[in-house]
């Protein structure tokens, strides 16, 4: 179009320009959309509104589109990005050769949309969808557009919108985020597909890769299996010759849901309650950095460190794992030899992110036997898998072999993606023969440890037994005790010069075992003192058992216990400093519970979990808290959870899954039924006190004396009736509204459930948990919790039978 042609429509448009007198979803060639006069145009359903704003403190003007159902204005789309105007001049048109026109003050052409043909009677509207589109305004075919701004977006992505590539036009559809919240001209991070033969997502900043999604396998991204279709959400992935792309859309057409790429991340929201719930986002932690451990690393965000080599391989660097090494990767153990390939196979690595899909090869119709062979023949190709296995991992199809070392790729929680990888025959035997000799040394030593340690306990207990009835001082055994533990000793005189002589000032706090100090060794090392009241429940057999256990385990969820001390009557521990102190100190104080969004909660919940899954099935021993609670959940500097105390523990030997008591020690609030009545404890009373911490972190309100005034139910009963009637987000701590992750929110509200049932066989384990809380949203539906119970009234109370209350003072030794 001319430009002397948009001069005279500048000038001349106020004499027809059409001032729309009600809500309208398109205009024509003879009709204006004018910033000046505050003009806009809303979907037909009235969802979208296109017209003319200013972003936060700005005073520039852009053309957008934004929600115009809800409260918040949120805006979706800008047409002017990088060329905003100054003033309120703008122009929005149709020209007469069909094509989309933006003008300032000056008639010079802000955007100019042109249309893919000529069509000299041309209108642009705003679709429900959100899209708007240039169409002929006499098109038989209404999804026959010349142009739409789908095709363009900017850093949201909405329902119905294809990410991805037309491969015919060579046309990329990519979010890019906004520079700034008072800036949309695009930032560095964009999100889109990167095109090889494998298709996988990428985020990247500026020119650097930055997080990859890991392909499409059918059932959703190896990567973030999470995004895979559920009740609210389908999805659907499409890869041929002429288009590759992603799409979702929602199932329920009442629910509100967008995507968005910010300064740092992908966002997925839901409108709920009146505001943006944030659903999902990802990057979601340090291991889902692009090559952070680089060629063969595995990043295992629960270990320490956090990068690890593959079996088979060793760290290239030879100063190992340090942060600044990571990135090297590792080296073969055992160098290849292509010549004979009677000496070369394959791994299988189970539940894996695929690598860098850069250097791939795809075939569709191969099954899984010819994808090896065809990998085995070629000396370059390193690892293949299934492309698709929307059909369980036994029952894939596709083959997709890489070329050349392997970067990227890491176990990930609810995966299904199996992937084998190249090695010599030596490190296939070896892998198999040291699962084998494992199971069986592990098997072996826990049984025959725990016969010994059985042997052991009744040894001790009489001893002592009969040392307090006859009067006899601890401090008499005392030498004989140290040579029993396998940790450092600290002489008294040494803790009480790094406390002050135990002064209060150095009281971090009390429990039923008696109190905690702070302390600072000579070297200067911060340190946490457990002084053992002689009244304490927590006797010589506990504190044994406390320092004999935590020196046997290692994990990053865990306590580290440093040493220990037993000099005259008293009996003292020492553990690493925590400086955040214990969980309960958070969640239960008013002021300090925003200190913790949702965020840190979640990582804090699945700390827990992994510290628990270690205790039950990864450590070298079976053990049982049995006093799981969330004053004995310390926080570290950064937050990270580590479980303490573990004086009333039970270590389990060989196949033993559960053990008895008479003497029924916890707390009360925290205890499984069976346990609190019966004394049978196993790893499923572990679990039923994760679920009450899970409903504790979720509500900031206490599980034990917590009661609902309108109708007396305690913090699990009420959670359920919440459930049930539809409104679990009324349960959570009102300091989490603005942060919460409504997905998050619910999946652990329904695991918690889960963890509550009245019967131990129907709860599931720490490592169901595991994957539960990384997994997708479809989970079992629970049935109705244990200790669903309100406050008993006086009257009940009075009624009951002096037996009943001496039964439950004799079982419950309640700290």
């Amino acid at each position: 179009m001319d430009i002397s042609v948009f001069v005279f429509l500048s000038s001349s448009f106020f004499l027809f320009y059409f001032v729309f007198s009600h809500a309208t979803d398109n205009i024509t060639g003879s009709q204006f959309l004018s910033d000046r006069e505050a003009t806009t145009l809303v979907s037909k359903d009235g969802g979208f509104a296109l017209g003319f704003f200013s972003p936060g403190d700005s005073t520039n003007r852009y053309l957008g589109i934004w929600y115009n159902n809800i409260p918040i204005k949120t805006v979706v789309w800008v047409a002017n990005r990088r060329n905003p105007i100054t003033d309120s001049s703008g122009v929005l048109m149709v020209s007469s050769s069909g094509s989309l026109v933006l003008l300032n003050q000056n008639s010079t052409v802000v955007r100019l949309a042109n249309s893919t043909k000529e069509a000299g009677n041309s209108m642009v509207q705003l679709l429900d969808s959100g899209n708007l589109v240039l169409r002929e305004v006499h098109e038989e075919n209404p999804e026959n557009y010349l142009w739409q701004s789908f095709d363009y977006p900017s850093d949201t992505w909405l329902p119905g919108m294809k990410l991805g590539w037309d491969l015919r036009t060579g046309l990329e559809r990519r979010l890019t985020a906004w520079k700034s919240s008072d800036d949309p001209s695009p930032g560095e991070l964009s999100w889109g597909i990167e095109l090889h033969n494998y298709p996988e997502f990428v985020m990247e900043k500026g020119s650097k890769m930055y997080f990859r999604t890991g392909p499409w396998n059918g059932l959703g991204f190896s990567g973030v299996p999470e995004v895979r279709a559920n009740a609210v959400f389908n999805f659907s992935f499409f890869s041929n010759k002429d288009e590759v792309y992603f799409i979702f859309n929602i199932i329920q057409h009442s629910v509100i849901s967008r995507s968005v790429l910010n300064q740092t991340q992908y966002e997925r929201y839901i409108w709920d309650n009146g505001k943006w719930s944030l659903y999902l986002h990802f990057p979601r932690d340090e291991c889902d950095t692009y090559n952070l451990c680089g060629v063969y690393g595995n990043c295992i965000i629960s270990e320490s460190p956090i990068c690890q080599c593959i079996q088979g391989f060793k760290p290239k660097s030879a100063n190992t794992w340090i942060p600044d090494e990571w990135s090297k990767g590792c080296v073969r153990s055992t160098q290849l030899s292509c010549q004979d390939k009677e000496k070369i196979g394959f791994v299988k690595f189970v539940g894996y992110k695929l690598p860098d899909t850069t250097y791939s090869w795809v075939n569709q119709s191969m099954n899984l036997e010819e994808c090896r062979v065809k990998c085995l023949n070629n000396c370059s190709c390193m690892a293949y898998s299934n492309s698709d296995i929307k059909d369980g991992p036994d029952g894939g199809s596709g083959c997709v072999i890489w070329y050349g070392d392997l970067i990227d790729f890491k176990p990930t929680a609810a995966n299904r993606q199996d992937i084998y990888i190249r090695m010599p025959a030596s490190e296939q035997v070896k892998g198999k023969q040291k699962m084998k000799v494992t199971v069986i040394v592990v098997v072996a030593i826990a049984s025959v440890f725990g016969v010994l340690w059985i042997l052991y306990c009744l040894c001790k207990m009489t001893s002592l037994r009969d040392k307090m009835e006859n009067n006899v001082m601890i401090d008499q055994n005392i030498e004989g005790q140290r040579e029993d533990l396998e940790v450092p000793f600290f002489s008294l005189a040494t803790i009480a010069t790094a406390t002050n002589n135990f002064s209060i000032n150095n009281k971090l706090g009390e429990g039923g075992f008696g109190h905690v100090y702070k302390g600072t060794l000579t070297d200067g090392q911060e340190i946490a003192v457990k002084r053992l009241s002689q009244s304490s429940v927590q006797g010589l057999n506990e504190f044994k058992n406390e320092v004999t256990l935590i020196a046997k385990l290692q994990h990053r969820n865990l306590v580290r216990l440093l040493g220990y001390c037993i000099e005259g009557h008293e009996t003292i521990l020492i553990y690493e400093y925590m400086p955040n102190r214990s969980l309960d100190s958070f969640i239960f104080d008013q002021t300090r519970a925003g200190v913790l969004g949702w965020s840190m909660r979640f990582n804090i919940i699945c700390g827990i979990a992994r510290g628990l899954l270690y205790l039950h099935e990864d450590s070298r021993l079976r053990i049982i808290h049995r006093d799981l609670k969330a004053s004995n959940i310390l926080l570290d500097s950064n937050m990270i959870p580590k479980i303490s105390d573990f004086g009333m523990a039970k270590i389990f030997g060989g196949d033993q899954t559960e053990g008895n008591t008479n003497r029924v020690a916890g707390t009360y609030g925290y205890m499984a039924p069976e346990y609190a009545i019966d004394g049978l404890y196993s790893v499923k009373s572990d679990v039923f006190s994760f679920g009450i911490l899970l409903l504790e972190i979720l509500s900031g309100k206490k599980n034990r004396g917590s009661f609902h005034p309108s109708h007396g139910q305690n913090l699990v009963g009420n959670a359920w009736k919440l459930w049930k009637e539809g409104k679990p987000l009324e349960l959570i701590d009102t300091c989490l509204k603005d942060s919460c992750i409504l997905l998050e929110i619910v999946r652990c509200l329904r695991i918690s459930f889960l963890c509550l049932q009245q019967h131990p066989e129907d709860r599931p384990n720490m490592s169901s948990v595991v994957m539960m809380l990384h997994g997708e949203s479809s989970l079992p539906e629970p049935k109705e919790p244990a200790s669903f119970v309100g406050k008993k009234s006086s009257s009940s109370r009075k009624n009951q039978s002096s037996s009943t209350n001496e039964i439950t003072v004799t079982l419950l030794e309640a700290r």
